[in-house]
């Protein structure tokens, strides 16, 4: 197990786009590894994004604890956006904040797995805000920047 950095809110990395994997070697399946270690362990998150452990790659990690279990997205593309829905949503980028966004109601996407092999997914409810949270940290947007009305809650600890 290994847990990396969690990169915070004002850092220009998180800013940026992320490139896309053009090979799943060694080093791609540690770093989802490494993602998804962080994420259970470290921060107890449902989604982590390689810019918010400091790589600019296209991959993020998902579990929200349902029947899907951890779903592992390589170069995603999200290929269809229908309806809308408020989430109250938080990040590990971002601690200490919460804010309502408006995303999609459901969305399918497209991606690769670890072993190279395209799949698509159909999402809807916290799977479809999950994914669209993470997608955008590979654009370099922050749920912060959705926030209905600019409204951002401070979270006691």
């Amino acid at each position: 197990m290994a847990l990396r950095n969690i990169v915070v809110e004002g850092d220009p990395l998180l800013r940026k786009v992320s490139r896309p994997v053009d090979q799943i070697n060694d080093r791609i399946i540690k770093l989802l590894d490494d993602m998804a270690d962080t994420m259970y362990y470290e921060n107890r998150g449902i989604g982590i994004a390689a810019p918010q452990v400091g790589v600019l790659r296209r991959i993020f990690v998902i579990d929200i604890g349902d029947e899907h279990g951890k779903l592992e997205f390589i170069n995603p593309e999200i290929t269809y956006r229908e309806g809308s829905q408020v989430f109250c949503e938080g990040c590990l980028s971002v601690p200490g904040k919460t804010a309502d966004v408006e995303r999609p109601a459901k969305i399918r996407v497209k991606a690769l797995n670890r072993k190279g092999e395209e799949f698509e997914l159909e999402a809807e409810e916290l799977l479809a805000v999950c994914i669209c949270h993470e997608y955008d940290h590979l654009e370099g947007i922050l749920y912060i920047d959705k926030a209905i009305d600019g409204v951002i809650n401070e979270v006691e600890s």
